[in-house]
């Protein structure tokens, strides 16, 4: 007679297919509690980091709230750059550290800053691009910083060498090469520097 006919052999199958699917209940019920596991510690990790922050702010100190305050009140008047800020909250009594504090923690763009301040010059001056990226950088921004303010203050470096020109023949006499000479000492390229002495009659 064939095994599979045999009625222990059936019994012995029935054994087994039981086991099979005990064993992959098991295995489905490890895995949802696994992914609980998983999500669980998502969730306390999220809370951790939100515990952080908080405590971060939380831990600010007095003075470096000021230095912050302070900072973003000077902001809001003119342009600064980061060291230059810093110098001016020290001048305010503020410590090295708090003063870099307020500078970091005060959301300034120092590219914008640096633009901004490019723009004040040219509503009391006239520059040539070289002229105000110097400028800038005398304000303690980096070159990178200067030259961002110069290349997008909107300046026509003509137009600023006309200027320039006037405003030196207000003061005194020039013959036209000592003009150009004089606008190209302030770093007005020599074209730029012909066509302010002509724009200017000379």
């Amino acid at each position: 007679m064939p095994i599979y006919k045999k009625r222990w052999f059936w019994l012995v199958a029935g054994m087994v297919a039981i086991i099979l699917i005990a064993g992959l209940g098991g295995c489905k019920e490890k895995e949802n509690k696994n992914k609980g596991t998983d999500n669980s510690l998502k969730s306390a990790l999220s809370s951790d980091s939100n515990e952080r922050r908080a405590e971060s702010a939380d831990n600010e100190t007095t003075e470096q709230k000021n230095a912050v305050r302070k900072a973003k009140a000077y902001l809001e008047l003119s342009g600064f750059s980061r060291e230059g800020l810093i110098e001016q909250l020290e001048y305010e009594q503020f410590s090295l550290e708090d003063a870099a504090y307020g500078a970091d923690h005060c959301g300034a763009d120092w590219n914008e800053q640096a633009l901004r301040k490019a723009k004040s010059y040219l509503e009391t001056s006239a520059f040539s691009y070289q002229g105000l990226i110097e400028q800038l950088k005398y304000e303690k921004f980096t070159e990178e910083q200067a030259a961002y303010g110069a290349d997008h203050c909107g300046a026509d470096w003509n137009e600023q060498a006309v200027k320039k020109a006037k405003s030196y023949l207000e003061l005194a006499s020039f013959s036209r090469d000592s003009l150009i000479e004089q606008l190209e000492f302030d770093q007005f390229t020599h074209e730029q520097a012909v066509y302010a002495a002509e724009k200017n009659g000379l």
